[in-house]
């Protein structure tokens, strides 16, 4: 039981940060929390004695768990309704932002790669992995890791954001673009829209939402107008500002009770991207948590 007792504990102290490389290898924190599951139950049957670093070992395990898991994510991608964003991770404004730097932008382009590409970036550059231990993790010369590290850094280059936005700058313009889209305030939004702007929306085929991406300011606003007046009196409700994968956006409340999180990568002060998840699936880690909220006993604690 002792013994038990250790390999928990061990576990326990890494089970954060092999979350992290799970998410980002996949998208999805679901699957990622199973992956992780899956790594302790090897953990526990493994013969510890003979591990000098668990972490190492650990990381291993899961990279390889996400690639076999990668095979069969790539094939249901092929069929899903619509465009794919990353299951979101929210921070609200009591939370600290993620160690690492990867936006929900990055997240995007990392789907550009193959999943060794993936791999070598997200273990060696994003999570400090050393090449040797990339190398062992994936079953490949170290030699031949770099080269997948170079080639996954030149593939995605354009998608790290040159000028980080700072959080109180991110939440006014995340406020200020759900008023103007709700309320119909086109001068405002022409404003905060990039002449590039493009929205893309996931609905999984389970709620409404665009297939196609939406490109360019005037589709936009058009867009944006006519929703204002299918809305009519129906209030959007709006929750609270919040950073989700490195960028800022706010969740809410839309016309059917939809639960929304909208997400904005940020240019030179202009949205130039609207990352829009409302499949439920991908939102029940947010909407547990919120229906607690609206629980009258949890409010009179």
């Amino acid at each position: 039981m002792h013994e038990q007792d250790d390999a928990t504990t061990i576990f326990e102290t890494h089970r954060a940060r092999l979350l992290r490389i799970a998410y980002r290898m996949l998208g999805s924190r679901s699957e990622a929390e199973d992956i992780v599951q899956n790594a302790w139950l090897r953990w526990v049957a493994s013969d510890r004695k003979g591990v000098a670093a668990p972490y190492p070992f650990l990381a291993r395990v899961v990279t390889r768990l996400c690639l076999d898991e990668m095979k069969s994510a790539r094939a249901r991608r092929e069929t899903y309704v619509g465009a794919w964003l990353p299951e979101p991770l929210i921070y609200t404004e009591d939370d600290s932002l993620e160690e690492d730097d990867l936006t929900l932008t990055l997240m995007m382009a990392l789907e550009r790669l193959s999943p060794l590409e993936r791999a070598a970036f997200l273990l060696h550059d994003v999570f400090g992995v050393p090449l040797g231990e990339v190398a062992d993790a994936l079953g490949r010369e170290a030699a031949a890791v770099r080269q997948l590290a170079v080639r996954a850094r030149r593939n995605i280059q354009a998608a790290r954001p040159r000028f980080p936005i700072e959080r109180k700058e991110g939440e006014r313009i995340a406020r200020a673009f759900f008023a103007a889209s709700t309320s119909g305030d086109t001068a405002t939004l022409q404003k905060l829209l990039a002449e590039n702007a493009v929205l893309r929306s996931d609905g999984g085929g389970k709620v409404p939402a665009f297939i196609n991406p939406i490109t360019g300011l005037d589709r936009l606003l058009r867009l944006y107008q006519v929703a204002r007046e299918k809305r009519g009196d129906v209030r959007t409700e709006f929750f609270e500002p919040v950073w989700i994968d490195g960028l800022p956006g706010y969740l809410s409340r839309e016309r059917g009770d939809v639960l929304q999180t909208t997400a904005f990568a940020i240019e030179d002060g202009r949205i130039t991207e609207i990352y829009v998840t409302r499949n439920p699936d991908k939102l029940r880690h947010i909407a547990e948590p919120l229906a607690a909220r609206s629980d009258p006993a949890y409010r009179s604690q």
